[in-house]
């Protein structure tokens, strides 16, 4: 893949691609989003994250590049530890996190082209990284990753599954703030003609301050590829590619994948 050019020596970045649909989550019903996910859910995923940049970056991390970082609800505990700069596709998402996160950076790019010219001691790539859902897609995003990794530090893919790990089900839930409520079901899915993709339908209720209710249908294109393939991709870039175990934060679901890419230290690399 090509990357942008720089024009007078100034960093340049690819325009978003906008041939995908937003999902209204992301869009028109962005301010609805803390009440789907709220920021105390977070906590432990971001601890997680931040041991694992420390485990594995070959000095101590201080800089960090979330790609898809939505509303900002995981760099809201990791930019106490590190200097973060949050990426998104979403305008209306990112008006969320600079409310939530004013001290960080905040940038909108497309995960697949983004090309700043400059690295992080660690990239991450959480759940956004799930709407990559082709294998080409998903090659560009850990590129992307690649590009913005410096020597001696960890890219972090955590997808909401792996092939392995994919089971259909449903979830509800939901959450009341400020006179406004928000209930939702979520229904995952797998069509028969595709082995590299799921379906994630979303049905939200929306009560506002006046009791009225509005329903709305979301669609979400997710990828589902396997442990291989991933490993596959993360190592094809020049990463040392490392697969985690963790247990999941629901009960009853199988357990997560954390994958990551390992950055060689200048002169070691093969």
């Amino acid at each position: 893949m090509g990357s942008p050019k720089r024009s007078n020596g100034v960093p340049e970045m690819a325009e978003p691609d906008r041939s995908d649909p937003v999902p209204l989550l992301y869009g028109e019903l962005a301010d609805w989003y803390p009440l789907l996910t709220p920021v105390d859910d977070y906590a432990d995923e971001a601890g997680l994250y931040l041991r694992l940049f420390e485990d594995h970056c070959r000095h101590a991390p201080r800089t960090l590049l979330d790609l898809g970082s939505g509303g900002g609800h995981v760099a809201a505990y990791l930019k106490a530890t590190l200097r973060c700069t949050l990426v998104d596709l979403s305008p209306a998402m990112l008006a969320l996190s600079r409310r939530l996160n004013p001290e960080c950076e905040h940038l909108q790019g497309d995960m697949r082209a983004l090309r700043l010219w400059r690295t992080f001691d660690g990239v991450l790539l959480h759940d956004a990284v799930s709407y990559m859902a082709t294998r080409e897609d998903l090659a560009r995003a850990i590129a992307t990753a690649y590009a913005h990794t410096a020597p001696g530090g960890v890219a972090l893919f955590q997808p909401d599954f792996v092939a392995e790990t994919f089971a259909p089900g449903t979830e509800t839930g939901g959450n009341d703030a400020e006179g406004r409520a928000l209930r939702y079901l979520e229904w995952r899915w797998a069509p028969a003609s595709c082995g590299s993709s799921y379906v994630t339908d979303m049905a939200y209720l929306l009560r506002d301050t006046n009791d009225a209710l509005e329903v709305h249908h979301d669609r979400h294109q997710m990828g589902l590829f396997s442990q291989a393939d991933w490993l596959e991709l993360i190592g094809a870039t020049g990463f040392q590619p490392l697969a985690i175990a963790v247990a999941h934060s629901s009960p009853g679901e199988a357990g997560a994948v954390v994958l990551l890419g390992l950055r060689p230290v200048m002169g070691s690399e093969s």
